[in-house]
C-alpha cells in the first residue's frame, strides 16, 4: 500500500466561482417549510448528502431548471477502466473531491480535477461512496477492509478487517462508523481508532448503506429485510420483511423510511415501529436509493423508469423512461433531479414534472450523480472516468 500526496490547487478559484451566488431566496429547498440560507460554499460529504439519506442538496443555485440544459463537460479524471469502472457515488467536502476508484481512493480539487493524493488499497472500492467527517475520508473495499484516510494527506488513519466485501457506504454519527458488509454484519465502529463497537448479524450480505437520524441506524440486507437498530448498542428496534433482496439505502423522512426492495417494490415504513404505510410497485426490481425532497420520493427501478412519488400516499406523480435499467440513485437540487443509467446517459430532469432539461452520453451506465456548488458529478461510463460538469463561463 503506498500514499502519495500532491500539492493541490488553491481553494481561490474555488471561491472566486462562488462569491456570486444568488439570494436563498432563489433557491428551491428540500423542504417546503425551511428557506435554505445564504452560503459561500456547500459540501456533500457522503453517500446521499446527509445521515438521512435525502439525497437532496438545498443549497445549490447556479444548477436549476432554466440553467441545467446549458452543462458542459468541465473536466475527467480516470478512477476505474473499462473493465473494471467504478460505480461510487463521489462526496465533496472543502472544496477536495473525494472518490472510491478501481483499487484506489482519489482526492481532487472540486473546481480543476487536479490530484491531490491517491491511497491505493490494490483492490476494488468501487462500490462504496466514501465519507468525509472531521477530517477524515472513510470507505469500504472489496477486499474486506474499511479503510479510515486523513483528508489533507492521504495517510492511513487506521483499517478495520470486516470479514467480506465491503460495498456498503459508511456513515459518520456522533464519533462513529456505521457501515454493511457481505459478511451479514452491520458495523459500528469508533472513528478515531477503527476499533469495534457492536455488530448486528443479518442473514444474508449488506449491501444497503446505513441511514442515521434520533438515534436508530436504518439498513436493508439481502435477507429481505429493512433493519432499525439502537444506534449506541446495534440492539434491533424492529425489522420488516419486504418480498426481495434489499440492497437499496433507507432514507429517512417526516417520521417515515422509504427504501426500494427485489420484489419491485418501493416501501414507506413508519419510523418508530416498523409499521408499512404504504407500498408502490414498479415493473422490476429496484437497487436504486431514493431521494426525498417537498414532498416527493424519486426513485428510479430495473424497469428503467425513474418515479416520483407522492411521500405521504405512494401516489404516482410521474415517471420517466431511460433506455435501460437504473442502478444509479437520484440526487435533487433546486428543482431539478439527476440520475444516471445503464443506457449510458446522465439525465437532468424537471422535478416537478419529470421533462428531460438535459443529458450527456458516455458510453456506458452512469453511477449515482452529486450536485454542489454548481458542479454535477458522476462515476462510470465505458472508460471508467470520474465527470465534472459545470455552467460554461460567461
Amino acid at each position: 500500500m503506498k500514499a502519495k500526496a500532491l500539492v493541490h490547487a488553491s481553494l481561490v478559484t474555488t471561491i472566486v466561482l462562488f462569491a456570486t451566488l444568488q439570494s436563498a431566496q432563489a433557491q428551491v429547498p428540500c423542504n417546503p417549510t425551511v428557506l435554505p440560507s445564504a452560503t459561500l460554499f456547500v459540501n456533500w460529504p457522503q453517500y446521499r448528502y446527509d445521515l438521512s439519506h435525502s439525497g437532496c442538496n438545498p443549497y445549490e443555485s447556479a444548477l436549476s431548471a432554466n440553467t441545467v440544459g446549458k452543462l458542459v463537460l468541465d473536466w475527467k479524471y480516470a478512477v476505474g477502466n473499462s473493465q473494471y469502472p467504478s460505480y461510487s457515488a463521489p462526496s465533496v467536502a472543502n472544496g477536495i473531491l473525494y472518490s472510491a476508484g478501481t483499487g484506489a481512493l482519489y482526492a481532487l480539487n472540486a473546481s480543476t480535477g487536479v490530484l491531490s493524493w491517491d491511497y491505493f488499497t490494490g483492490n476494488i472500492l468501487g462500490a462504496s461512496s466514501p465519507a468525509v467527517a472531521n477530517g477524515v475520508v472513510y470507505a469500504g473495499s472489496g477486499n474486506s477492509f474499511v479503510y479510515a484516510v486523513n483528508a489533507s494527506t492521504g495517510t492511513l488513519a487506521w483499517s478495520f478487517f470486516a470479514n467480506g466485501a465491503v460495498g456498503s457506504s459508511p456513515a459518520v454519527a456522533n464519533g462513529v462508523v456505521y457501515i454493511g458488509s457481505n459478511d451479514g454484519n452491520i458495523y459500528a465502529l469508533d472513528a478515531g481508532t477503527g476499533a469495534l463497537i457492536w455488530n448486528h448479524q443479518t442473514g444474508s450480505a449488506v449491501t444497503s448503506s446505513p441511514a442515521v437520524t434520533n438515534g436508530i441506524v436504518y439498513v436493508g440486507s439481502d435477507d429481505n429485510n429493512v433493519y432499525a437498530l439502537n444506534a449506541r448498542t446495534g440492539a434491533l428496534v424492529w425489522m420488516y420483511p419486504t418480498g426481495g433482496y434489499v440492497n437499496s439505502s433507507p432514507t429517512a423522512a417526516a417520521g417515515n423510511i422509504y427504501v426500494g426492495s427485489g420484489d419491485n417494490g418501493v416501501y414507506a415504513l413508519n419510523a418508530k415501529t416498523g409499521a408499512l404505510i404504504w407500498k408502490y410497485v414498479t415493473g422490476n426490481a429496484i437497487s436504486s436509493s431514493p431521494a426525498v425532497a417537498r414532498g416527493v420520493v424519486y426513485i428510479g427501478s430495473f424497469d428503467t423508469n425513474l418515479y416520483a412519488l407522492n411521500a405521504a400516499t405512494g401516489a404516482l406523480l410521474w415517471k420517466y423512461a431511460t433506455g435501460n435499467l437504473i442502478e444509479s440513485s437520484p440526487a435533487v437540487a433546486n428543482g431539478v433531479v439527476y440520475i444516471g443509467s445503464d443506457d449510458g446517459n446522465l439525465y437532468a430532469l424537471n422535478a416537478n414534472m419529470g421533462a428531460l432539461l438535459w443529458k450527456y452520453a458516455a458510453g456506458g451506465p452512469f453511477a449515482s450523480p452529486t450536485v454542489a456548488n454548481g458542479f454535477v458529478y458522476a462515476q462510470g461510463g465505458a472508460d471508467g472516468n470520474l465527470y465534472a460538469f459545470h455552467l460554461p463561463a460567461d
